[in-house]
């Protein structure tokens, strides 16, 4: 078994492509090619807000059965809970539970 061999320092050694920040003195890569749009041919905001009322409300309306329903049985044992909580404690639960106490 042989030893590791001992880091000098962070620089990377000669055998890399890409040598270090900034270092001037290497050829540039060969096969990378980027291509970019001008930011004033994008449009980003084209009819922003007449795409929402439209798309919006169709992607909406489709996905109301996954929210709608979950919500309404959730509001539903909700203000049931708190009906039956007041109940119980309410002299009227007192009395139909306990008897004359």
């Amino acid at each position: 078994m042989r030893p590791t061999e001992i880091r000098q320092s962070d620089m990377p050694g000669p055998k890399v492509y890409n040598l270090w920040w900034g270092d001037k003195g290497i050829h540039k890569q060969k096969g990378i090619v980027t291509y970019t749009i001008s930011p004033f041919k994008t449009r980003a905001v084209h009819n922003l807000l007449r795409n929402y009322i439209f798309n919006g409300y169709r992607r909406l309306s489709k996905e109301a059965v996954f929210w709608v329903i979950p919500f309404a049985i959730g509001y539903g044992t909700y203000s049931w809970a708190k009906r039956y909580d007041a109940w119980q404690n309410s002299k009227a639960a007192h009395v139909a539970g306990h008897g004359a106490h």
